[in-house]
């Protein structure tokens, strides 16, 4: 497919896809995003033939031109649609499959400093929302979605959608998929979770212990209030009958 061709198939898709597209005349004007991908099908050919330098500079003012960075050296697939497009990063050694989506904000980035594959690999029909970052050598299956603002940093089953940070899958092939184990998600928050909720049962025990105690506690000391209290009883009875007249002590009238 030549360069002509490959744009006009771009012009097509983004017209079917976007609904703020009112022509094709409007697409081929003001969509950066398309401007971006077509300078870097330039710059990929010249990279891959040698011309690295002079790839770099050109994917520069691009960038300059469109606010989406695209490394010469990554592999874009076929009708792949930037919307918006600004604040877009796209890593050296990142595959994006065909009908892929990316909206602002989205980064394809590297993690560590060695050689090799480093950056994320989008299968075919993977959607991709606003601030989204995927992270390292890891692949989205095919149509997935990556919700707005999620950081991915594993690999993401097809026909699934994952959100939050990091990410986690909360549809699969049209089901929502329910998490009963914060282990699961893979937050570094989660463990301090498990951590309190471990701490809550210990506290929840030793209170019952204490409750059984005092309980006990109050039981053994009824009996010595009962007793105090027949004591007081029968000190109030002789006081009456000593006041009553005609009450006789032990030994009078012998």
């Amino acid at each position: 497919m030549t360069l002509f061709q490959s744009i006009a198939e771009d012009l097509r898709s983004v017209s079917a896809r976007d609904p703020a597209a009112s022509s094709r005349t409007m697409v081929l004007l003001c969509y950066p995003g398309l401007h971006a991908v077509w300078g870097h099908r330039v710059h990929h050919r010249l990279w891959c033939r040698g011309f690295k330098l002079a790839a770099r500079l050109l994917s520069q003012i691009v960038r300059f031109h469109t606010g989406v960075e695209i490394h010469p050296g990554a592999r874009l697939g076929r009708r792949l649609f930037i919307d918006h497009g600004s604040g877009v990063v796209i890593g050296e050694t990142a595959i994006v499959g065909d009908d892929v989506t990316l909206y602002q904000g989205v980064t394809l980035g590297g993690t560590g400093k060695g050689s090799g594959k480093r950056h994320p690999t989008l299968r075919d029909g993977v959607f991709v929302g606003s601030n989204a970052a995927i992270l390292g050598d890891i692949t989205v299956g095919e149509n997935s979605r990556v919700g707005a603002g999620s950081v991915v940093l594993r690999d993401v089953p097809p026909d699934s959608t994952v959100v939050g940070v990091p990410a986690h899958v909360v549809y699969q092939a049209g089901h929502r998929v329910l998490i009963t184990d914060p282990k699961e998600i893979s937050d570094p928050l989660s463990d301090v979770i498990i951590a309190l909720a471990d701490q809550l049962k210990r506290l929840d025990s030793r209170v019952g212990l204490l409750d059984g105690e005092l309980h006990k506690a109050a039981l053994q000391s009824q009996p010595a209030q009962t007793l105090t209290e027949e004591k007081e009883e029968s000190a109030r009875y002789r006081e009456e009958q000593r006041s009553t007249p005609g009450y006789m002590t032990m030994g009078e009238g012998i």
